[in-house]
């Protein structure tokens, strides 16, 4: 093997070194991009009402927590 032959093997191999960085960034920073978008679906809490206590969703009409037993406030009457 002469030197162009052993040259031009090092700079294809440097070439596809970069092809890969560069193709590995533009997939982590679409990854990053699409992480950051907001979801179109939005996630329903009507008659869900949070524990005061451990945070835990519960029915509006529970009375207690259904994960740590704790009373929950009594609800609000609806504003006309």
């Amino acid at each position: 093997m002469d030197q162009h032959t052993g040259l031009t093997i090092i700079i294809v191999a440097a070439l596809v070194g970069l092809g890969a960085i560069v193709a590995i960034v533009l997939r982590q920073r679409r990854i990053a991009a699409d992480a950051n978008r907001e979801s179109l679906f939005a996630a329903s809490t009507e008659g869900e009402e949070l524990c005061p206590h451990c945070g835990g969703g519960n029915l509006a009409a529970d009375d207690r927590c259904i994960y740590c037993g704790a009373s929950l406030p009594s609800p609000r009457p609806p504003l006309l």
